[in-house]
């Protein structure tokens, strides 16, 4: 974990300080009239960007490491530090903590939702191969791929918001009343989310379904509900732990489009401003934090297939 998390923190830093300088991050939010070289050097100090990249020669002992914008804007990731907003001057790390919460309380239901809708379509559609409610199935999933998410979003919000006035448009409170908020744009994460996923698990448990040992369930007189939820789900949770990491990375950096159109506080939304702003602090920690999330995933994962399936450990 730790040489990959390195790896995607030099590469990050490649691409917004040796690619992209501190003299075109200075440009870029002064605009050409105000780039003087006075200005661009007042701006690249108040936010630490004059210092040299990797090594400070005219420091000395551990601070020729240390005074370095490496160290102090990329390395400081790992243990926290994310530093200071480009723009405002604000704590990201304090921003963080207090956009994960909308994110987690979002995603969580999407996650729950969409995991438990895949299997059980996947499994009704692989068992019934072939037949019209297949047929229906791959149709209905193949329309879902090809609609946008922006689609779905604005139906939504036109049919259940506007047109029927179940819940509100827009717009986020703390407490249980977020509960009303969050209705629309979880059932919409949902639905947006069930063409792929239910084409892939498909595909998982028919591979499953055409294996010996469930012909041998079957012909032992087992129901095909103890067949299908007892024999090949167990099976086929290998490959569906395979995506848990993506859904994981999902609880925390939160559904850019869901949370920006619905006006959530989230993580997806902050994101999505900072890229629009050029804040390029904000998007370096972002990036580095959906790796982190994502190799733990992977790791968290790894774990699981074991515990699943103890043959692997061998």
């Amino acid at each position: 974990m730790l040489p990959i998390l390195l790896g995607v923190n030099l590469l990050v830093f490649a691409m917004f300080f040796v690619v992209n300088s501190p003299d075109d991050m200075a440009r870029q939010f002064l605009g050409e009239r105000n780039s003087t070289p006075e200005q661009i050097e007042r701006w690249k100090a108040s936010r630490g960007y004059d210092l040299p990249l990797f090594w400070n020669g005219e420091a000395g002992g551990i601070s020729c490491v240390s005074k370095t914008i490496f160290f102090q804007k990329s390395m400081a990731m790992f243990w926290g530090g994310f530093g200071n907003t480009d723009h405002t001057g604000q704590p990201i790390g304090r921003e963080l903590r207090r956009r994960v919460g909308p994110s987690f309380a979002l995603a969580l239901p999407i996650f729950l939702g969409t995991l438990l809708a895949n299997i059980v379509l996947g499994m009704v559609q692989a068992n019934a191969l072939g037949s019209r409610v297949d047929r229906i199935g791959q149709f209905a999933s193949v329309v879902l791929m090809s609609v946008s998410t922006l689609i779905l979003i604005i139906f939504g919000q036109y049919i259940a918001a506007v047109q029927l006035r179940l819940c509100p448009v827009s717009g986020f409170e703390p407490g249980w009343g977020m509960v009303k908020f969050l209705v629309l744009p979880a059932i919409v994460g949902i639905v947006a989310g069930l063409g792929s996923g239910t084409r892939l698990y498909r595909t998982f448990f028919l591979e499953q379904i055409s294996q010996d040992f469930v012909r041998t369930a079957r012909a032992k007189g087992l129901p095909e509900r103890q067949v299908l939820f007892k024999h090949v789900l167990k099976n086929a949770l290998v490959p569906i732990l395979t995506n848990i990491p993506i859904y994981l990375l999902m609880l925390f950096t939160g559904n850019l489009l869901l949370e920006k159109f619905f006006n959530l506080p989230g993580l997806g939304g902050y994101t999505i401003d900072a890229i629009a702003a050029q804040d390029f602090a904000i998007v370096r920690a972002m990036v580095f934090l959906g790796a982190v999330i994502y190799v733990v995933g992977l790791l968290l994962a790894d774990i699981a297939y074991c515990i699943v399936d103890p043959r692997i450990k061998f």
